[in-house]
């Protein structure tokens, strides 16, 4: 089928439970590596600074399968030979301009697994907000690339989207809503969870 510069469209036939051969159009990348952890990795990383409330650092950009700006996890494709850890770090300072230290990382996880065979781990990443480089940090973009970084305060992450999406035309990432939706959980105090007010 149609093979792109960074993606193809496969056929993939399998056979289902019942004995039946069956037919699925993939989206497969074209970039994957020989042997690779994952595709790619999502940063979910954390700005600390004296005197400020903790922040998730996010991507705001257009994507143009979507026709629209996105927010996002900063994110990219994994090098070759290069692990999860050091790609999150390496596209962190390019998107951002924000070096961090790593402080935990996911399993290989899936992105879209009824369209396409990639996959993603997602990265932690703490930022000392106070040292010299972080203070002012510069992107390190590629010809072609605009990345808008948006600081959302980590205990109001949820609400603070939800402004977001009702003040700008802007679609939000899954992974990012789902993030958002938990730390909310986790900031509530247990008696006022809905479940416990009986």
């Amino acid at each position: 089928m149609a093979a792109g510069h960074w993606l193809k469209l496969e056929k993939t036939t399998y056979v289902d439970r019942s004995g039946s051969t069956r037919t699925w159009e993939t989206v497969k990348r074209t970039t994957r590596q020989t042997n690779p952890s994952a595709d790619a990795v999502g940063i979910i990383a954390l700005l600390k600074r004296t005197l400020h409330r903790d922040c998730v650092v996010m991507v705001k950009q257009f994507r143009p399968p979507m026709g629209s700006y996105t927010l996002e996890f900063p994110a990219g494709l994994i090098d070759e030979g290069e692990s999860a850890e050091v790609a999150a770090l390496r596209e962190l300072k390019e998107e951002t301009g924000f070096r961090g230290e790593v402080v935990g990382l996911t399993p290989v996880t899936c992105l879209d697994p009824g369209l396409s065979n990639c996959t993603t781990q997602i990265v932690m990443v703490n930022i000392n907000g106070d040292e010299g480089e972080n203070i002012n940090p510069t992107q390190q973009l590629g010809d072609g690339e605009f990345v808008e970084v948006v600081l959302l305060p980590l205990d109001e992450f949820q609400t603070k989207i939800d402004v977001l999406l009702k003040k700008e035309d802007i679609v939000v990432d899954s992974k990012v809503y789902m993030f958002a939706m938990g730390m909310a959980q986790a900031f509530f105090k247990p008696m006022e969870l809905p479940v416990l007010k009986q």
